[in-house]
């Protein structure tokens, strides 16, 4: 019988070794800093995509272009930290309180539905991981969200979310959802339409931007209304108004 208590705790200190290295290592691996100066190829979802459609047999290809964020609209800068992060220039990569109304909603509604994540804590899983849902995933989140905020600048962070995040199937980077949605450059994107695209954001391959879900043309006018009121957008005239408060707040 001792013998077999020996083989079992032997056994549970290798998967709780196994367990703590693989946890730990996202203390030091990928290399963060690399992202300053340099753009990500590749990301684990781009990749976790093109298995899936291999899987499936579908042909299919990434379709991604890179663009600085001095040529994407100030409307999608905006339009975005509304609807997914109102706290991003203020947290240090999580939103606590946001995360405690999420996990309320989900126990309420006996599933999960609400996530309350970051856009750095987005950022990390687009980056690094998948879209699988588990807490050991969240935990790794967790470590790589902390490091991206510790090693880049908040203009960094949103400028590489941007140009990453999914907004289709296949679809990745604001520029070439600009030219998939809309055939114009992010650059040249309306309020309207930068609205549209931040609600899209959580399910891209299920939610449209033709004017058909009445769901996402709701969500499109609450943020733009919210722009109308802070004064980033005229209301009758997608411009953006020419003062000093402007340019800090998006691009802070």
């Amino acid at each position: 019988m001792q013998r077999w208590e020996k083989i079992v705790s032997i056994i549970l200190i290798i998967i709780v070794a196994a367990f703590v290295v693989d946890i730990g290592r996202y203390f030091f691996y990928p290399d963060i800093k690399y992202l300053k100066k340099y753009n990500p190829e590749k990301t684990a979802f781009m990749k976790y995509r093109e298995i899936s459609w291999e899987q499936k047999k579908v042909k299919r290809k990434i379709r991604k272009v890179w663009v600085p964020l001095s040529q994407v609209s100030p409307y999608v800068t905006k339009a975005v930290i509304i609807s997914e992060d109102h706290k991003f220039w203020t947290h240090e990569g999580f939103d606590f309180e946001a995360m405690q109304m999420a996990l309320e909603k989900n126990i309420t509604q006996n599933k999960v539905k609400v996530g309350g994540s970051t856009i750095s804590q987005q950022l990390a899983k687009n980056l690094f991981l998948t879209p699988e849902k588990d807490p050991i995933r969240k935990i790794k989140e967790a470590i790589l969200t902390w490091r991206l905020e510790k090693h880049l600048s908040k203009r960094r962070i949103l400028e590489i979310y941007l140009n990453v995040a999914e907004w289709g199937d296949g679809i990745f980077g604001i520029e070439m959802a600009a030219r998939h949605h809309y055939g114009r450059s992010a650059s040249q994107l309306t309020a309207r339409e930068a609205a549209t695209l931040a609600v899209i954001l959580p399910n891209p391959r299920l939610y449209r931007t033709d004017g058909s879900s009445r769901y996402v043309q709701n969500q499109a006018d609450r943020i733009y209304r919210i722009m109308v009121r802070q004064g980033v957008v005229n209301e009758y005239e997608d411009t953006v108004k020419d003062d000093d408060y402007f340019i800090p707040w998006i691009y802070k």
